[in-house]
């Protein structure tokens, strides 16, 4: 079968070193690592403002580059869940590769040129995306990349994390459904998953039928049957969500636009199949 072009850097004029000997391209690199310093940048399917979203790389995450176009894209790699797709580059990537210690603890958290409320953000950086800080200016801290935060927006990175991934994934009640988002200000059924998943100190692959080959087993039973519990990770063709108890489901539902928490009977009775059922083990 050929390789998932979602997670192997491949095209026919050009492609991953380290595939060398597995799909054929014109050219062949080695990708030089980056880190970007923008919150949020849309990952897109091909290098237009105008493609489709297919995922999002936050500040902080680290990247394979393979290609540097003249039009201010770039073809990458995110090293987090291995994603491939095109993110618009100009000012958003540094070489400067900072080890990252703090997580952004609120859903969401402004970046500012001076450590003042009343200056204009020049950022916005949400919940989970790491970080590296630098000196404290009374109640804010400077970014390693320049700008401040606000001190008690950012938790050590080990104590962010939370055994609870039920738990996290109800502060994103609400939040927007946004195709291939990740973040708290907007969110898909997986992107949810990935993010519950990580503050719990689990890694999760990007796609639903992703996450159903790395936890996902065939039902015992039929789902009336199924004894469901607290944590149990449903999926669906598609879809993903997470049991909250017996019988309700937590998801970011592009039915309803937003993540919500509902009778997993209403769900299926839409129509939804369940394929199989999980439970992420932790360390």
């Amino acid at each position: 079968m050929p390789l998932d072009p979602r997670i192997n850097a491949y095209r026919s004029d050009l492609a991953d070193l380290a595939l060398k000997n597995t799909v054929e391209a014109t050219r062949y690199v080695e990708p030089v690592i980056r880190q970007c310093v923008r919150g949020i940048l849309p990952m897109l399917e091909k290098p237009n403002l105008e493609a489709r979203q297919v995922s999002q790389i936050l500040y902080g995450e680290f990247l394979d580059v393979f290609e540097l176009r003249e039009d201010g894209f770039a073809w990458v790699q995110n090293r987090a869940d291995r994603y491939v797709g095109y993110i618009p580059s100009d000012g958003a990537l540094s070489e400067e590769v900072a080890a990252l210690s703090y997580r952004v603890g609120a859903l969401q958290t402004f970046v500012y040129p001076e450590p003042d409320i009343k200056s204009p953000p020049m950022d916005e950086l949400t919940f989970g995306s790491y970080m590296r800080l630098g000196e404290s200016h009374g109640s804010f801290q400077k970014l390693a990349s320049g700008g401040y935060v606000f001190s008690k927006h950012v938790v050590p990175a080990a104590l962010a994390e939370t055994k609870d991934y039920v738990f996290t994934a109800g502060r994103l009640l609400n939040v927007p459904y946004l195709w291939g988002g990740r973040t708290s200000k907007g969110i898909d059924c997986s992107g949810l998953i990935q993010l519950a998943l990580s503050l719990s100190g689990i890694e999760a692959p990007r796609d639903s039928d992703q996450q159903r080959e790395a936890f996902g087993q065939p039902l015992a039973d039929h789902w009336r049957d199924q004894p469901w519990h607290r944590g149990d990770l449903v999926f669906f063709p598609g879809h993903v969500g997470i049991m909250t108890n017996g019988a309700d489901m937590i998801h970011a539902s592009a039915f309803d636009m937003k993540v919500i928490v509902e009778p997993l009977y209403d769900v299926v009775m839409r129509g939804n199949d369940i394929l199989a059922v999980g439970r992420p083990t932790q360390d």
